[in-house]
């Protein structure tokens, strides 16, 4: 045994772990420099409009067919067998394995980059779904996993999603994701790169955030209602919540370049 490993980790246990974590890391850095890539290529051609730009970088993990992949090549598979003449033999049943679709199959919260967009694009289809997910790993974690950066494209879908779901109760939650994704690197090229979607997105979401609705959830109750002997929650407590809240939405408009 090496005399520097700890007794109590099994060896055998520790091995997988460690790969997935170095496949992960590497997937991230090669995503990362494939997109650099893109980008570098796209500004070379001088693309006339951002649509362009962006649909060059989003397909830069696509490959151009090579001869052995070219159609047209005669298939002995039978696509409709009820079509088919008489002595047609039957065609082949192909199974099609599954594959997770809803949140609840998710065995473990992201904890990289990488995983992080392989759950996002496979088991998340509907922007409820999404949202629910964001509020569940929470601002902490998604700054800890997008501490490098939060990847081309992400960050327009994350305000696109939290404006259509937002919901009075989820202010400060959705604040918290705001401010953790606002502390990640090349935050600023990221909104410099926002679709004009997008844009309009980030304009509904912050325009709730600051309606009267988002505001007054989550005040106290009347003292009234308090169970006997218990003391009411404090008034300035909430209004010095609020006024920080406010104080929060103003410096992530101006981050976020909110007009």
């Amino acid at each position: 045994m090496d005399p520097g490993m700890d007794p109590g980790m099994d060896p055998a246990g520790a091995l997988p772990a460690l790969e997935r974590e170095l496949r992960a890391a590497l997937a991230d850095d090669e995503r990362r420099q494939r997109e650099g890539e893109a980008k570098l290529r796209a500004l070379r051609q001088g693309v006339p409009d951002y649509d362009q730009f962006r649909e060059i970088v989003l397909a830069s993990h696509l490959k151009p067919l090579e001869k052995k992949d070219r159609l047209g090549q005669r298939r002995n598979v039978l696509w409709n067998p009820c079509a088919a003449p008489g002595k047609a033999a039957p065609g082949h049943t192909v199974e099609i394995p599954q594959v997770k679709e809803t949140p609840q199959e998710l065995d473990h919260m992201p904890r990289t980059a990488a995983e992080f967009h392989g759950d996002w694009r496979r088991c998340f289809k509907s922007g409820t779904e999404k949202y629910q997910f964001l509020l569940e790993l929470g601002g902490e974690a998604l700054g800890r996993i997008f501490q490098v950066d939060v990847g081309f494209g992400l960050l327009g879908e994350f305000l696109t999603v939290l404006a259509e779901n937002i919901c009075p109760g989820d202010r400060a939650a959705v604040l918290q994701i705001l401010q953790s994704l606002a502390g990640t690197k090349r935050f600023g090229l990221n909104v410099a790169l926002l679709s004009q979607a997008e844009k309009e997105s980030r304009q509904d979401l912050f325009r709730k955030l600051q309606s009267r609705d988002c505001q007054a959830a989550g005040q106290p109750g009347s003292p009234a209602n308090c169970e006997a002997g218990r003391e009411a929650h404090p008034m300035e407590t909430h209004l010095e919540k609020e006024t920080e809240e406010e104080r929060t939405v103003v410096e992530l408009m101006k981050c976020y370049q909110v007009s």
